[in-house]
């Protein structure tokens, strides 16, 4: 079936849409809690820095440090994985932009008035109006920093949707509805070539990850691309030694994809 990746405003109802459709259609659903899990499973240090996902707004110094850029190609690894799976909604984590060219991926924002999100709010998590008020704009300004950090995009840039739901003008079961038949629809542009494509995208943010997340390495500049039915490794490495650790490592981990590396010496 399609893919559903829902963007949503905190307090919207973008969560209630996204439990409406896994109901509807059987879908699984990646949500935070399901996210920490498998973030637990790579490691218990990925796991910490899950758990502030929402709260925690990376400094300039963190981006390029090696464990937040090896943080933030670990969630696209996990994105693209689940991704890949039959009938399966992610929610938040930037999954509209890394699904962007994706033609099977239908990519929702859930949005709505101020007044309708605190009422929400205080009601979902018992707090008064200010708290509310102040859960709203912190999770929503930290949840922009984190998506451009990781993708380079503004997290509500409409660009990167294919709609835009407003909750306080329509129901939350209209919305529901209208996404799972617009999934249904959608299915139909899932083809070989646009499974193989994902795919390889995967296999790439496999291999990205597996890299940056390996801190005896420390790779100060590096990328994984598609580049036609293969991948290219391409960055900066400090010796031969290094690099020869860099190529055997990536070629385990592509697992036979077609693998070429552009890696190049730091100058002096």
């Amino acid at each position: 079936m399609a893919i559903l990746t829902i963007s949503r405003e905190f307090g919207s109802g973008g969560r209630e849409v996204g439990q409406g459709v896994s109901g509807a259609l059987k879908y699984v659903c990646l949500d935070k809690e399901k996210l920490l899990q498998i973030l637990g499973e790579k490691g218990r240090k990925w796991a910490e820095w899950g758990k502030g996902l929402d709260e925690h707004s990376p400094s300039v110094w963190e981006r390029y440090d090696w464990s937040f850029r090896g943080f933030g190609a670990l969630i696209k690894r996990i994105l693209l994985d689940f991704a890949l799976k039959d009938n399966v909604v992610i929610m938040e984590r930037g999954g509209n932009f890394l699904l962007e060219h994706v033609p099977h991926a239908f990519r929702i924002r859930v949005i709505a008035p101020m007044a309708n999100r605190l009422e929400r709010i205080m009601i979902r998590e018992n707090v008064d109006y200010d708290t509310a008020r102040w859960l709203a704009d912190r999770t929503d300004r930290d949840r922009n920093r984190f998506i451009m950090s990781v993708f380079g995009r503004e997290w509500g840039d409409p660009s990167g949707f294919d709609a835009i739901f407003n909750a306080g003008i329509q129901p939350i079961e209209e919305i529901i509805h209208t996404v799972c038949d617009t999934l249904v629809a959608r299915d139909r542009l899932k083809t070989k070539e646009a499974e193989d494509d994902l795919r390889i995208r995967g296999i790439a943010a496999k291999v990205e990850s597996g890299l940056l997340t390996k801190p005896f390495l420390f790779v100060s500049t590096l990328e994984v691309a598609v580049e036609g039915d293969g991948l290219v490794v391409q960055g900066i490495v400090r010796n031969p030694e290094h690099r020869k650790k860099i190529e055997e490592l990536a070629t385990d981990l592509a697992g036979g994809a077609k693998l070429s590396f552009r890696l190049h010496y730091r100058m002096a």
